[in-house]
């Protein structure tokens, strides 16, 4: 009985048995068929890229020119010590802290920054650690790079701006992108410790500028080290961009600016003909190349943390960025207003100056009694009195479509970031009636002298004048001549090359009688008037000055000095305006700097005939 009854149970155990190893090995065939079939290919791939690596090679951007084919911008070879992602993931990077700060003179916080940057990137990834890298530090590297798998040294072209401080609000500079700008669709596809502009024409057209990296396909060991190459894809440099700067003019207006009494201000050069910007110099300035070489060492943090903390403001474009009153400036669009707005006419065209004007209890000052002049000697004496009339009798209204006319409240379209928009009666007016409850006569006297609620941008100043002396045609001032084109290669398509898409000129309504008046009383004002110091023999200037205050007078602070001008007077070629802040009037300070800018242009255009070699003489 006891034998049949363990010779069912032996039977039972062996199909139970049976059972058991039918489900172990249906378990082990299915998760075989995943493996193997469902993420197969996966696990190919990720065989193949614990092998295989991609470097980067990083594409020069392209160089940018002035319009006479002199260098601007242009970037140069540098060694960078590289880290890798791959090799760290098995090490406690805090340990790397202190060795890489002793072994590449970088400051602990640099390090931990870059090693917490690299490790929020996937596997494979790179960062630069250290650029500009000397050659001690890529002796340290290459001598320790059995101990430290993870660094390597890598050329890479650095952005290099020859003329420093110069043009630095121009150009901008480069730097790496920055989180937030990561996240922004306009960096789409960009990974952290890429290159891009930042400020200035490198931000503005970034797009074309930036090259297209190449990379090397290589086989590695286990700890990441390149055992053999076997592909290299070569980059694709950025276009090449031809600006419409003239270097001669450009460096006359800076080492004006540099000699003024305050060293601060702006000075603007534009070819009336067609909008392109000759020169724009603002300072103080800084120097772009401390962004791009020092911004990971402490001698390159503190320089820029003292541009920030310094009260000139040297990072501020003026031309684009600051808002100014234009004092006496703004007597020419409010010349082309008057006649606008019907105020006055060819014909008629005549104001009492009185010394100033009585408005309540306030007496408003001229600078003298200029009796009952017309339009041309109330702009070649810069008469306010007139002005103050004139202004009355446009209303607020006509003087705010002038403000429109010229597009005072709106940007210029100028091909750079930033650009600021001015403030007028037009953008105050409300305010102003919701505080005082109506707008007051005096508050248009003022705004008729380009005081109290008027602030503008030099660059929309310059637009203004440029355009009075057109007869009206008023362009987008721009950079911009040219892109060169790129030709495609196997791995990269062609770039083409273009120019500025110049809108048309938005034409401004003047009669040329009308013109011809305003253009008159600017060129008396340079041969017998407040702009005498523009006065150029052979050279017919038109101009007209200006003294702004700056805040309350009391306060000690000195006016604004502006001139604004174009030449020749009655068929124009270029437009220049200069603007020297707190040094007083503007015929005395702004005139002079802007004489030698133009005394550069002619320089260029009639170029004095070189001596005579000895040969030649003999």
């Amino acid at each position: 009985m006891k034998l049949h009854e363990q010779s069912q149970n032996l039977g039972l155990r062996i199909v139970t048995i049976q059972v058991v190893a039918f489900i172990l090995l249906a378990v082990l065939g299915v998760r075989l068929y995943y493996l193997q079939i469902v993420r197969g290919e996966h696990f190919q791939e990720r065989a193949e890229n614990q092998r295989i690596r991609l470097i980067p090679i990083p594409a020069p951007r392209g160089a940018i020119f002035d319009r006479n084919g002199n260098i601007l911008v242009d970037s140069r070879p540098t060694f960078n010590i590289v880290i890798s992602k791959e090799p760290l993931k098995t090490i406690d990077t805090d340990e790397r802290i202190p060795e890489y700060s002793r072994g590449l003179s970088l400051e602990p916080q640099v390090v931990t920054e870059r090693l917490n940057a690299i490790n929020k990137q996937t596997d494979f990834e790179t960062l630069i650690l250290k650029d500009n890298a000397s050659m001690q530090d890529i002796a340290w590297v290459e001598a320790h790079s059995l101990e430290y798998p993870e660094l390597r040294v890598e050329l890479q072209p650095q952005r290099f701006y020859p003329h420093g401080k110069y043009m630095a609000h121009i150009l901008g500079y480069v730097g790496e992108i920055s989180p937030k700008q990561l996240e922004s669709e306009r960096w789409a596809g960009l990974r952290p410790g890429d290159i891009i502009g930042k400020g200035g024409l490198e931000e503005y057209y970034d797009e074309f500028l930036r090259g297209r990296p190449g990379y090397r396909k290589v086989i590695v060991d286990s700890r990441g080290r390149i055992q053999s190459e076997i592909e290299v894809v070569p980059p694709q440099a950025g276009q090449d961009m031809v600006s419409t700067i003239d270097l001669d003019v450009q460096m006359a207006a800076e080492r004006q600016i540099e000699n003024s009494a305050s060293k601060r201000g702006t000075i603007l050069a534009m070819d009336s003909r067609n909008g392109e910007m000759l020169a724009m110099a603002s300072q103080p300035s800084f120097d772009p190349n401390i962004f791009v070489q020092g911004s990971k060492t402490r001698e390159g943090r503190k320089q820029i943390a003292e541009y920030w903390q310094d009260e000139e403001r040297p990072l501020y474009n003026r031309a684009i960025q600051g808002r100014y009153p234009p004092g006496s400036t703004w007597k020419i669009p409010m010349s082309v207003g008057g006649f606008q707005s019907g105020a006055m006419t060819e014909s008629s065209n005549a104001f009492a100056c009185g010394g100033g004007i009585q408005i309540g209890s306030k007496f408003t000052k001229c600078m003298g009694n200029h009796g009952t002049p017309t339009l041309i000697p109330a702009i070649s004496r810069s008469c306010n009195g007139y002005y103050y009339r004139l202004g009355l009798k446009m209303e607020i209204e006509g003087i705010i479509d002038m403000i429109e006319t010229f597009e005072y409240d709106r940007r210029t379209g100028i091909d750079l970031p930033n650009e600021k928009i001015g403030q007028t009666p037009k953008s105050w007016r409300p305010i102003v009636e919701k505080r005082e409850g109506r707008w007051p006569d005096i508050r248009t006297v003022y705004a008729s002298i380009g005081q109290d609620t008027v602030v503008v941008t030099p660059i929309s100043l310059i637009r203004t004048i440029s355009a009075v002396g057109m007869f009206g045609r008023m362009y987008v001032p721009h950079f911009l001549k040219e892109f060169r084109p790129i030709v495609g290669t196997e791995h990269f398509d062609e770039r083409p090359g273009f120019g500025f898409q110049r809108p048309e000129p938005k034409i401004i309504e003047m009669t040329p009688g009308q013109q011809k008046m305003i253009a008159q009383g600017m060129a008396d004002a340079v041969t017998g008037g407040t702009a005498r110091v523009v006065n150029i023999p052979g050279f017919d200037v038109a101009a007209k000055t200006g003294t702004a205050q700056d805040g309350d007078p009391k306060a000690g602070r000195k006016d604004h000095a502006w001139i604004v001008t174009y030449a020749p007077a009655f068929n124009p070629e270029i437009a220049v305006i200069g603007l020297i802040e707190n040094v007083g009037f503007g015929g005395t300070h702004a005139g002079p700097a802007v004489k030698g800018v133009y005394e550069a242009y002619l320089a260029k255009k009639n170029p004095q005939p070189a001596e005579p070699t000895e040969v030649a003489k003999r």
